[in-house]
């Protein structure tokens, strides 16, 4: 190619190249993802959470009379946050730990963790895990574990619908219909009493297909704080073993409820030792303070250690594609207390502490509302268990403590108990005392 014939081509390729880029903000090509033009521009406004969305009011609040009992983590006396004690030992033998790495997990996670789950949960001596019928994945908390239970479900269940109590707490819908399962609801709190509504809880369940899914709070139930008592939970097993129900437990708070671990698993340990089989999701976000470490375990107990083997593989491929393998951090904190019996013991005690905070909170209240002579009976609040208490207010009055003393909650008077201290239970009992006097 001659010289003349190479500037000729350079100057038809610079002439071109000019008008593509003079005819970009022209309009005439605009692609849909230039400026100004988003594709997502339809994309609706979603309304905030209903729980996380007292804590974005809360802070917007300027007032310094202001007290949220909308969060569901643990505060201490002076309204902060805590870090347990314990856990700040385990990480410190963490980090002095120079043989640690940061390399992934197996995709069902630390293996100390999974198996000190199991047996926290279960008992050391449960003849399931004698028996290796259980097998135990490390989720993302309480919400991963419930999650890779009900995508498992979906997958390889013959039941597609599960039972919810009503009430429960708000996301427990959102996560199991999204994995696939119908959901359905079983009565079980009476806005009357306060307390468990047995006969509805029964009558409902006797209803269910054969095989239906049941979620069953183990302890503390959110958001009542209403508890079966022992011999009502041997009913409800009973009941669920008779229709051949599957019993899936959320253990959200074990040894935060009534400050035992054993006794707060009781209901999960009465349906392992009649052989059936289970589901167990556990989170570590209350009972150790680990909130934002997002440590959780799923358990499933099985009829037999090849079942079990198997179940543990299809695990796998549920975690896979979701998140690949859990992190690595807050399970170890988990695994180092719990395998150390001084660790171990010296957690019980703090954890015991946390309980009994609440539970003295509870009494403080109710002392409280006796004292002003508040309408109504209110002695489902000493009577009520964990961190929540349903206070039976309704919408307007919570709307009217939330404008009158800037005391915010959800809006179906659900109280975190733990967000309270012996000074601002007086503010709260004197809102209570004015929403029910006046809005009545």
């Amino acid at each position: 190619m001659n010289s003349s014939s190479a500037d000729r081509r350079l100057y038809m390729l610079s002439r071109h190249l000019a008008g593509a880029i003079g005819n970009e903000g022209s309009g005439i090509s605009s692609s849909p993802t230039s400026a100004g033009n988003s594709v997502f521009a339809n994309v609706v406004r979603a309304p905030e959470d209903p729980i996380l969305g007292v804590t974005v009011a809360y802070n917007k609040d300027p007032s310094p009379i202001k007290l949220n009992l909308g969060v569901g983590a643990y505060r201490t006396e002076e309204g902060k946050p805590l870090v347990l004690n314990v856990v700040r030992k385990a990480e410190q033998l963490l980090v002095n730990d120079r043989s640690r790495v940061k390399e992934y997990l197996p995709i069902i996670g630390l293996a100390d963790f999974n198996k000190l789950s199991a047996k926290l949960i279960l008992g050391s001596d449960s003849p399931a895990i004698q028996g290796n019928r259980v097998t135990t994945v490390q989720c993302l908390s309480g919400t991963g574990s419930l999650r890779v239970g009900a995508e498992f479900l979906s997958r390889h269940y013959y039941q597609r619908t599960i039972y919810i109590p009503n009430p429960t707490w708000g996301n427990h819908t959102k996560i199991f219909t999204l994995a696939g399962l119908t959901v359905k609801t079983y009565r079980y709190y009476d806005p009357v009493t306060r307390g468990l509504n047995i006969q509805g809880l029964l009558e409902d369940l006797s209803s269910a297909p054969s095989g239906a899914i049941v979620l069953l709070h183990a302890c503390a139930h959110n958001p009542t704080g209403v508890d079966p008592t022992l011999e009502q939970w041997e009913q409800i097993r009973q009941l669920i073993r008779s229709k051949s129900l599957l019993p899936f437990f959320d253990s959200a708070y074990q040894g935060f409820a009534s400050g035992s671990l054993d006794k707060d698993a009781q209901s999960v340990r009465m349906f392992v030792g009649d052989g059936g089989e289970c589901f167990i999701a556990q989170s570590y976000a209350k009972n150790m303070g680990l909130y934002g470490e997002r440590v959780g375990a799923l358990s499933i107990v099985c009829r037999s250690a090849d079942v079990a083997s198997k179940v543990e593989s299809q695990l796998k491929l549920v975690i896979r594609p979701m998140y690949s393998s859990p992190p690595i951090h807050g399970a170890s904190i988990v695994a180092t207390i719990l395998k150390d019996r001084k660790l171990y013991d010296e957690w019980t005690l703090e954890l015991k502490a946390m309980a009994d905070r609440i539970i003295t909170m509870r009494k403080q209240l109710f002392d409280a509302l006796s004292a002003r002579g508040t309408p109504g009976d209110w002695s489902h609040i000493i009577k009520q268990i964990g961190m929540f208490t349903f206070t039976g207010l309704n919408t307007k009055q919570v709307t009217f403590m939330t404008k009158e003393f800037h005391i915010y909650m959800t809006s179906d008077g659900r109280i975190s108990m733990a967000g309270l201290s012996s000074r601002t239970v007086p503010h709260l009992a004197d809102a209570i005392h004015a929403a029910v006097t006046t809005v009545g």
